[in-house]
């Protein structure tokens, strides 16, 4: 499915040349064209973001040329054109086309373009073992959501929630492929305290104040075994879907620490402020503020991986 394109045309020996790049939710296509015409296709990569390059033949047979198509900042993409590798047009004079894709080496912790590589296959390796406990965990949330917004009723979703939770596990020992190596135990769990305390406390207050409790109760959690296990057990879980390994303990006292956090700002915003201003907290800010400590933990809790130990200790 394609979302969108960016066209960017320039003249070459008074002939009308285009770049289309075209955006689908899986990757990129750079197409190049002459009056029309598709001269030269490639396609690129959502986790490098490279700087990608048509070579072309124009009427001059002794010149070399080429089309260099790049990210100049996270949103939009600019092109230069080089002759025999002098730059002969920019569409973005000023601006650097490789820089998203100097950015996205710098977070993955890469300095080269087979550095890169690695890293994309290493992801691809990794994606093909997680996804089925990774669609899992997303399966479990999105039937909890589905349920509670056409019922309005959290305790019933939750149970819901309980039972699919349940029935993975039988599941899991028919079926080779992991479904359970993501959240999906733990999940359930939280949903299945999440249910009791609904059935037992059934106020307004509590619906509000129900965050803080969850949040306290698996911050404990995360505290227990990032102190008592050295993050051992959560840790692993979480490496799945990151792209560099963590420092385990520091990682998982991490959560637990923002887990801490975020429990004691709702219940700050459920006692001391008013319903309507909780709903708008819980709705539009809890989930990016804890987003944005989530991802700090992340690099700061990063550690090289042993292909990059490996090249330092070579070095």
């Amino acid at each position: 499915m394609r979302l969108w394109t960016y066209v960017r045309p320039f003249y070459l020996e008074n002939e009308l040349y285009e770049v289309k790049v075209r955006f689908s939710f899986k990757s990129y296509t750079s197409a190049l064209f002459k009056n029309g015409l598709l001269v030269d296709e490639k396609q690129g990569s959502f986790h490098d973001l490279r700087v990608i390059e048509h070579a072309f033949k124009t009427n001059q047979s002794d010149t070399h040329t080429t089309v260099r198509v790049g990210y100049y900042n996270w949103y939009n993409v600019g092109i230069e054109v080089h002759q025999n590798n002098a730059l002969i047009y920019a569409s973005h004079p000023d601006q650097d086309i490789q820089f998203a894709a100097k950015k996205v080496q710098a977070m993955n912790g890469v300095s080269s373009l087979q550095e890169v590589e690695r890293k994309n296959q290493e992801q691809a390796e990794k994606w093909q073992k997680n996804k089925y406990a990774l669609f899992a965990d997303i399966a479990l949330g999105a039937v909890f959501f589905i349920v509670a917004k056409s019922t309005d009723d959290l305790t019933l979703a939750a149970l819901v929630g309980i039972t699919l939770g349940l029935l993975l596990v039988v599941i899991q020992r028919f079926v080779k492929v992991d479904l359970l190596g993501g959240f999906a135990v733990f999940g359930t769990i939280m949903l299945l305290i999440s249910a009791v305390l609904s059935l037992v406390f059934q106020s307004e207050y509590f619906v509000q104040i129900k965050g803080t409790v969850m949040g306290l109760i698996g911050a404990s959690v995360f505290l227990t075994d990032g102190i008592a296990r050295k993050g051992r057990y959560f840790a692993p879980r979480f490496e799945r879907f990151l792209n560099n390994p963590v420092h385990a303990q520091y990682f998982v006292i991490g959560l637990g620490l923002i887990g801490l956090f975020m429990a004691g700002v709702n219940y700050c915003v459920a006692t001391y402020l008013s319903e309507d201003t909780w709903l708008t907290y819980s709705t539009f800010l809890d989930m990016p503020l804890y987003m944005i400590l989530f991802f700090t933990l992340i690099s700061k809790a990063a550690k090289p991986s042993d292909h990059e130990n490996n090249d330092r200790q070579t070095f």
